[in-house]
């Protein structure tokens, strides 16, 4: 049997329909020769500190910096969802011949699902599907160009190493500060990309807290209801506008040149997640998280490509099918 692990229900249920597998089982579907199951999204997460050493446990400066010689993964407790579905998978990778990584297109994909079959145990065979769409084409495409995991090692590697920089730095670091700075119980969470984004709202908030206008002047013209203003653009003092108001004052205008030239304006580039989240907020007052559900449902529902990349070009297997829409 073919095991397929796709990082959503919805799309392992996309998938399990364009390859037949139509029988719904408990944390599967199934047919055809394949079982298709399903995580929901990060089913695995880095070792805590005390799980590498019992005296990290303890908040205190001596133990700092905390580097483990080698970093483990494990799968995350306390949510009894997250338990079935990994013993499901399991319990279907401990009996497979071969193993599709239908993961998403991307790095965070890759590493849900590569943690995932560590965990499990599973050294069988691997092939990924890679696309970027769901519609029944681009399954099909996929699946009869599945190529083997080990092309995308590096980018596990690169998703692996993140997640890894982002342990060392949160944990050590939000210890570091809280215990050097914090108050009371005040827990000071320091994170790779959490805090230069707060730094960047609290130095645009003193910005705005000790901006000082400044009066500025302007020397325009008017001609045939056409406003022109200088080139010299503000003046800060008014005696420098003035002295050159003075030296024009009472004298003819005359046009010494006429420039005309044609211009082509492109069409402006798809979305990314990011600009569409930046104009959906202006547009609609959206916030980036209702954004990215929104756009992650449409995506599902077949009317976008994959969004948590950023690229802005559609695939190259999208272009023959841009006139059916």
């Amino acid at each position: 049997m073919i095991v397929c692990i796709a990082e959503k229900p919805s799309v392992a249920k996309e998938i399990a329909q364009v390859i037949g597998a139509g029988s719904r089982k408990d944390g599967y579907y199934e047919g055809n020769g394949y079982q298709v199951t399903w995580t929901f999204g990060h089913f695995c997460t880095l070792w805590p500190p005390e799980d590498y050493d019992s005296k990290w446990k303890r908040w205190d400066l001596q133990t700092l910096p905390m580097l483990p010689k080698r970093f483990e993964t494990k799968v995350m407790t306390g949510d009894g969802g997250v338990t079935k579905q990994f013993n499901t998978i399991k319990s279907l990778l401990g009996k497979a011949e071969q193993v599709i990584n239908c993961g998403d297109a991307g790095q965070e994909g890759e590493l849900i699902q590569r943690w995932v079959m560590k965990e499990a145990g599973y050294k069988g065979e691997v092939k990924r599907l890679w696309i970027s769409s769901l519609t029944n084409e681009a399954i099909k495409t996929g699946f009869q160009k599945l190529v083997p995991a080990e092309k995308f090692d590096n980018l596990y590697y690169a998703g692996s190493s993140r997640a890894i920089g982002d342990w060392l730095l949160g944990m050590n670091a939000t210890r570091l500060y809280t215990l050097k700075y914090g108050g009371y119980k005040q827990v000071l969470s320091i994170g790779r990309v959490q805090t230069p984004t707060l730094a960047m709202l609290v130095t645009r908030h003193y910005e705005i807290e000790n901006f000082k206008p400044e009066p500025y002047w302007e020397l325009q013209t008017t001609y045939r209801e056409t406003v022109f203003s200088n080139t010299e653009g503000k003046f800060f003092k008014k005696e420098d506008g003035e002295k050159l108001l003075n030296q024009v004052l009472g004298k003819d205008l005359f046009i010494t040149e006429v420039e005309k030239k044609d211009g082509q304006e492109y069409a402006p580039k798809l979305f990314d997640l990011t600009s569409l989240q930046v104009h959906c907020n202006t547009r609609f007052g959206l916030t980036a998280d209702e954004t990215l559900k929104t756009v992650q449902r449409l995506y599902e529902m077949k009317v976008v490509t994959y969004p948590r990349v950023d690229t802005t070009f559609l695939p190259n297997d999208q272009y023959p099918k841009i006139p059916e829409f």
